[in-house]
């Protein structure tokens, strides 16, 4: 386990104390818990970014293997 130093706005640092009366939980686990969600969002939000855009890179090809099909389909009508 690693041990940073952080600085923290006033304003986070009272909200988090709050919640954390509240929650029953170290304050070490808290912010470990909000880092890995933050971090886990962020990775969702990169795939997504991702999968968007090798989406648009394929999508002219599909459609003309759509279009393809769809002459097929007339030939035999």
């Amino acid at each position: 386990m690693k041990t940073i130093s952080l600085k923290i706005e006033d304003s986070i640092f009272i909200e988090t104390e709050q919640i954390l009366a509240n929650v029953q939980m170290s304050r070490n686990r808290y912010i470990n818990l909000a880092i890995e969600h933050y971090n886990k969002l962020h990775k969702r939000q990169s795939l997504a970014n991702q999968l968007k855009l090798e989406s648009n890179l394929v999508k002219e090809e599909s459609m003309k293997v759509l279009m393809e099909f769809e002459n097929l389909e007339d030939d035999f009508v």
